[in-house]
């Protein structure tokens, strides 16, 4: 049973973090592609030695890992509860002002700066959370609870934990990390470092929300080249690739794969960006599939339309590229169904109905699970991320926290 008494400390702990500048940045090269990121990072190792965590440390590549010893005879397997610091770099993160909306009626709520409205229709779950306390920015920027909110649940956990020593639980492993939203969070890391057999990553919505499956996702590359000379001259001689690249997009379906048109279990290609000149059009794309061997099927139908498009321009030349992203992480899972089962667990104890769905993305446990370490990703509240209606609710922080401790409680139970 948790205690009732318990002072909660993740809200406090949370509305610290967003203070942070913490944007990270696909354009960049570097790892962490952003060095602001360390500056959170740093001060989060600190914080967990300050708890009595005495291994806590970032490692050169801003990879926060620290240890909760067991306190039990039990022989457990390690379990890691990962967390990322940055926030995406589709809107700022700078100077965040967080605003705590108290016991919510119901409605849409209007923030207070550049006429933003987190409207209830496109928030199902706000009907769950009359009474709640609803934490929002005040529209100048993200919140960043995408995924503070998650790294203050873990620290807050620990901290009940810490506590409870009557709480028995086996080894516990905290892991937070940069570069998540750029797709680059495991890239540098050391799971042996970590040493954790199982692992949650705390980045979800809803409360309930168990996440065991994702896309499978590639990038493909075409660049269509062509042949520039001086306009006033060109006729007969120019071979503008633009126009090669205009009309393979004019050639894509219009009524299904492309994200506006799809839902549910159906994948999608998608155009993420365009590029060129006369002598050279690069287009980049995102190919998601649930079904790893359909990403072939959507990959070579692209190939047979841009090879036609470019067939149109005598002597032009297409190039095409496929770079494999991240793989369903549920062909991992399925493979060890005591991690999704242990939490489903947990999540009865506490009352709260399980939400079983897959997610329409990724995550770093997708590649995290290929790399050796299965990884599910479980609820910590956060809503319309990567914009400036992002909001959580406190209460959804705090079951969260409860949820991380129960999860601990059922590994040492089942061991």
């Amino acid at each position: 049973m948790f205690d009732q008494k318990y002072k909660f400390t993740c809200v406090d702990r949370f509305l610290k973090y967003v203070k942070y500048d913490t944007q990270s940045d696909e354009e960049s090269t570097s790892f962490p592609s952003t060095e602001k990121q360390k500056v959170l990072l740093k001060d989060l190792a600190e914080e967990l030695k300050s708890l009595g965590l005495a291994d806590a440390a970032m490692d050169e590549w801003g990879y926060v890992m620290a240890t909760l010893p067991a306190n039990t005879n039990k022989k457990v397997d390690p379990i890691a509860f990962i967390a990322h610091v940055d926030t995406s770099p589709a809107v700022s993160g700078k100077n965040v002002n967080p605003i705590i909306n108290k016991n919510y009626q119901g409605g849409d709520i209007h923030l207070k700066n550049g006429g933003w409205v987190i409207k209830e229709i496109e928030n199902p779950d706000l009907k769950k959370m009359k009474g709640y306390d609803i934490i929002t920015t005040d529209g100048t920027t993200l919140l960043g609870a995408d995924n503070k909110a998650g790294v203050a649940e873990i620290i807050d956990a620990v901290n009940y934990l810490l506590t409870h020593p009557e709480v028995k639980h086996g080894t516990i492993k905290i892991c937070f990390t940069p570069d998540e939203e750029v797709g680059r969070g495991t890239e540098k890391i050391d799971l042996k470092k970590l040493g954790a057999r199982f692992a949650y990553t705390v980045d979800g919505s809803s409360r309930g929300e168990i996440e065991t499956e994702t896309f499978s996702a590639d990038m493909v590359v075409i660049k269509f080249r062509g042949k520039n000379i001086h306009p006033g001259y060109a006729k007969g001689q120019m071979i503008n690739s633009i126009k090669i690249a205009g009309a393979f997009i004019e050639s894509l379906p219009k009524d299904k794969l492309s994200p506006e048109t799809t839902e549910k279990r159906e994948g999608y290609v998608h155009c993420t960006s365009v590029n060129g000149n006369e002598e050279l059009t690069t287009l980049k794309f995102i190919i998601r599939s649930f079904e790893t061997p359909k990403l072939k099927e959507y990959e070579d139908l692209l190939k047979e339309l841009a090879d036609k498009a470019s067939a149109k321009y005598p002597g032009s030349k297409v190039e095409f590229e496929v770079v494999e992203q991240y793989r369903n992480m549920k062909e991992v899972l399925d493979k060890f169904p005591q991690v999704e089962a242990n939490a489903i667990e947990a999540l009865k104890r506490l009352n709260i109905e399980p939400i079983m769905h897959p997610i329409r993305g990724g995550t770093d446990g997708s590649r995290l699970s290929f790399m050796g370490l299965p990884t599910p990703n479980i609820f910590a509240g956060e809503h319309s991320f990567h914009s400036q209606l992002e909001w959580v609710a406190v209460q959804d922080m705090q079951d969260a926290v409860k949820f991380i401790v129960e999860i601990t409680k059922v590994w040492e139970e089942k061991a």
